[in-house]
């Protein structure tokens, strides 16, 4: 965790003032309840499972798509937090499935669901078919996983969203925005409450994971140096979203407020400061060919290739925002947690042909990206989309 906080330039943790003060109550809460994690293998559905799984849950089944990845979540467990007296389980399924269905028919008693799954990476997009999968994810099976909680009884639903819905410019921003207007519309059956954030450090498929990755296969860091992000630690992703489903009202959307615990930093920054955690310096290289032929015999000599560049691809914000000039918030309650409140504003209509419009292509199995693009604008007409024809597949 301090490793972790060092290279994303913090010295301390975000929420630990709100988790103190809160303590009680949230493990009393969690002793006495049944949760069923989505998506739980995931960076940020093994960091809430595992908030979850040492408050000693009643019962805490957890169901991710990711064999292998569930495996690591149970041996990491039990290798650093151990046994629970509760019925602690889990379940390699597609919640998009029937076989998931059949799961919840034969169970489902739970009081507590939390849908951490998502397809989260802007370079998604870049296919029509990528993409549809994303919709698929993102909102449809999030809307399906709701009714199944509305059917057997569950108390709450919480599912995760991210910064990106504010104002989205990328389809991965929009799909969450349009899942953020079926769940105002289910929020009138039950409960429900979500959570923006920032980038989770080192997270599944983040560039930054991949730094592991390129110093293991000895191959030159790349990163953007004119990109600054919010970054929260697993850990704190982790509390935030439990914190959310536990005391989030109905349609309260939580994040973490902007302070000087909480400051931007470049990929590049992060980089430097990750090398040199390991006992490298950084020498900047002026090609990818250069970066990496030096690869093979730099890091002998103490030194780490690396490719800062500036960013030109699809979907990049130039600015990170949790909430718009017209949400109404909540900055009283909680020390570094801000809740955005919200009444069930929706139109059915449009979330109708929404619905319509994707069944339709995917009974013809033909639909372009701009199909989809266009059904995102009469969604968010106000959508920042830009098309730049770069993707992060096409840069080392």
């Amino acid at each position: 965790m301090n490793n972790i906080l060092q290279l994303i330039g913090r010295n301390k943790e975000l929420f630990t003032q709100d988790i103190s003060a809160n303590e009680r109550e949230l493990s009393i809460i969690v002793s006495e309840s049944s949760f069923l994690v989505l998506g739980g293998s995931g960076s940020i559905g093994q960091a809430v499972t595992k908030e979850i799984f040492k408050r000693n849950p009643k019962k805490l089944h957890v169901v991710d798509i990711s064999e292998n990845n569930m495996v690591e979540l149970v041996r990491d467990i039990r290798s650093s937090l151990g046994y629970i007296e509760g019925d602690f389980q889990t379940f390699a399924l597609d919640i998009g499935s029937v076989q998931y269905d059949a799961f919840i028919k034969a169970d489902g008693k739970y009081d507590y669901v939390l849908n951490l799954s998502a397809l989260k990476h802007v370079r998604s997009e870049k296919d029509p078919f990528t993409l549809m999968r994303m919709i698929e994810v993102n909102i449809l099976n999030t809307n399906k996983t709701i009714e199944l909680s509305i059917a057997s009884g569950v108390k709450k639903f919480f599912c995760v969203s991210t910064d990106k819905a504010a104002n989205p410019v990328n389809m991965m921003g929009a799909s969450k925005r349009i899942m953020e207007m079926f769940l105002m519309r289910k929020s009138e059956e039950i409960s429900i409450s979500t959570a923006r954030f920032a980038n989770v450090a080192f997270s599944d498929g983040s560039l930054l994971h991949g730094f592991d990755q390129r110093l293991r296969k000895q191959q030159p860091l790349v990163a953007p140096n004119d990109i600054k992000r919010y970054f929260v630690t697993p850990q704190e992703s982790g509390e935030l979203c439990l914190m959310s489903c536990i005391f989030g009202e109905n349609r309260d959307i939580f994040f973490p407020k902007l302070s000087e615990s909480l400051h931007l930093i470049s990929f590049a920054d992060i980089a430097v400061l990750y090398l040199k955690q390991r006992g490298y310096e950084p020498h900047l290289c002026q090609t990818e060919d250069e970066a990496r032929e030096l690869a093979k015999t730099l890091p002998a000599q103490g030194k780490w290739p690396c490719l800062f560049t500036s960013s030109d691809t699809t979907g990049e914000k130039d600015f990170e925002e949790f909430f718009t000039d017209n949400e109404v918030l909540d900055m009283k309650r909680f020390e570094n947690l801000g809740i955005i409140k919200n009444d069930p504003l929706y139109d059915p209509q449009l979330l109708n042909h929404f619905e319509q419009e994707i069944e339709n292509m995917k009974n013809t199995l033909e639909w372009t990206k701009n199909d989809i693009v266009n059904l995102f604008f009469t969604m968010i007409p106000d959508f920042g989309h830009k098309e730049t024809g770069k993707y992060l597949d096409s840069k080392m």
